[in-house]
């Protein structure tokens, strides 16, 4: 056995897209994890009345706020894509390995053009409202 680890690790294999799919699906749930808290504190002004209310509506009109609610935004979009993805393994598709790299190009595909999508109809002040 000599010099070999016992288990593959990231020295081993050669960084790829696919490699990155799947990292940034668990930093994307992280973040995720951290949009709860956010998520919380909002509900619960919500649920302490108007004034409360009016505060964190006060809070979530500020430009780095509104960054980090996009971040999240990206985040959950993302992690959704990937989900997808997930699902599609589980149904036994998309194991070879052409498959699994188109599966992640797809993955990152559908996350941008969502996020796209979405992050102008919140954010862009007109949007497409008539």
């Amino acid at each position: 056995m000599g010099e070999r680890p016992l288990s593959p690790h990231l020295g081993i294999y050669r960084f790829w897209y696919t490699m990155a799919t799947s990292i940034m699906h668990r930093l994307s749930g992280l973040a995720l994890a951290f949009g709860l808290i956010v998520l919380a504190w909002w509900l619960t002004a919500l649920a302490n009345g108007e004034t409360a209310y009016l505060t964190a509506l006060d809070w979530l009109a500020l430009w780095p706020v509104k960054v980090l609610l996009f971040g999240l935004l990206a985040a959950f979009l993302y992690h959704l894509a990937c989900g997808l993805r997930h699902l599609a393994l589980d149904a036994d598709l998309g194991f070879e390995k052409q498959q699994a790299r188109r599966g992640a190009w797809l993955t990152w595909g559908v996350a941008v053009i969502a996020i796209g999508v979405f992050g102008y109809l919140l954010f862009c002040p007109v949007g497409l409202r008539p």
